[in-house]
């Protein structure tokens, strides 16, 4: 598996992870890295490529886990994780099963479920009505949502979003489950253009939570 890492000497890590059919280079050449580096965040950089689709959540949730998560232990003083859209769904799920160990939580524009999952809620009578199938106990969209609903990640979180995101509905239902997370929506939609202002401001939420420790 490809990994891209920049190491700073930090005694803190970020584990970064890309959006569906993005790639550790995509990271790298939207000046994700150089941006962090600027700021003077004190942060080590990992970027994975675990080949984030649509249909391979949980393929890769344990990718992450197993391989990604697991050696980082012990290496560093505290570890963060964020996410880029469908990888904010990967951070976000494997932060509701597996807390332990994680500093925070950032999520740029993350993808919240299809329509399917998102209306299938909403015919239910929204979330405080909604019983999950057994089915349904199997999707990993729908335990996202149900996790949620138990309140779950009990993590110090961040979560951005462009206003013009053709996601940012989704976004806010998602934001509104995540009562104590520090909130930023910025200008622009579902592209890099938008995501380098919002990394900016993650940087900058870590850098606090980081002095207040």
């Amino acid at each position: 598996m490809e990994q891209r890492h920049y190491p700073l000497r930090a005694n803190d890590v970020l584990v970064l992870l890309p959006g569906a059919q993005m790639h550790p280079a995509d990271v790298e050449q939207a000046g994700l890295p150089a941006l962090l580096q600027a700021s003077g965040v004190a942060l080590d950089l990992l970027v994975p490529d675990l080949h984030i689709d649509p249909t391979g959540q949980r393929d890769a949730q344990q990718l992450l886990a197993a391989e990604v998560l697991a050696p980082l232990a012990g290496q560093y003083r505290r570890l963060w994780l964020a996410g880029i859209s469908l990888g904010g769904l990967l951070a976000l799920l494997q932060a509701q099963r597996a807390p332990q160990g994680l500093a925070g939580l950032c999520l740029i524009a993350p993808y919240s479920g299809s329509r399917l999952t998102t209306n299938a809620i909403a015919r239910a009578g929204g979330l405080a009505s909604w019983q999950p199938t057994s089915e349904q106990r199997a999707d990993p969209e729908f335990e996202l949502w149900s996790r949620l609903r138990a309140g779950q990640p009990p993590l110090a979180s961040f979560i951005a979003w462009g206003r013009d995101d053709r996601f940012a509905a989704g976004m806010a239902a998602l934001a509104e489950q995540l009562p104590q997370a520090e909130r930023h929506v910025g200008d622009g939609g579902h592209d890099w253009p938008a995501w380098r202002p919002l990394w900016r401001s993650a940087l900058a939420w870590i850098a606090r939570r980081q002095g207040a420790a």
